[in-house]
C-alpha cells in the first residue's frame, strides 16, 4: 500500500498555510471549530487518544487515526507532531477519502 499521497497531501496542506499543528494548536482550532480534520498519529498515548476522540465527538469534528507521530511531523517538515487538524474543507475531504482508501482499517468517524 502506498501512503506516500497522503503524506504528500499533509506536505500541501502545509505549504497552503491549512494545518495546525500541536496539542494546543489542534484543540483551539477545534474549539473555534476552525478543524475540518484532526489526525492523531496511531502511537499517542491513550490519554492523548481519548482526549481528541472526546473533544471531536463534542463538536462534531471528523477524527482520523493514522501513521505515527515522527512521520506526521515530518510530512509537514516539522519535529515529532501527535496531532494535526487540518482546517480547509476541500483538503480535508480529499484527505479522509486517500487515508479511507489506503488504510484498510483506518479508523475515521465523523461527518460524510
Amino acid at each position: 500500500m502506498d501512503l506516500n499521497k497522503v503524506y504528500s497531501l499533509l506536505g500541501l496542506c502545509m505549504r497552503a498555510g491549512k494545518v495546525k499543528s500541536g496539542e494546543t494548536a489542534v484543540m483551539d482550532a477545534i474549539r473555534k471549530r476552525k478543524a475540518c480534520l484532526v489526525i492523531v498519529a496511531e502511537d499517542a498515548s491513550d490519554n492523548t487518544t481519548k482526549q481528541f476522540s472526546d473533544k471531536c465527538k463534542y463538536y462534531n469534528v471528523p477524527i482520523v487515526f493514522f501513521g505515527d507521530m515522527e512521520k506526521l511531523g515530518h510530512a509537514i517538515g516539522k519535529d515529532v507532531r501527535t496531532s494535526l487538524a487540518i482546517t480547509d474543507k476541500g483538503l480535508s475531504e480529499s484527505l479522509r477519502k486517500n487515508l479511507l482508501e489506503e488504510t484498510s482499517g483506518g479508523n475515521a468517524n465523523g461527518k460524510n
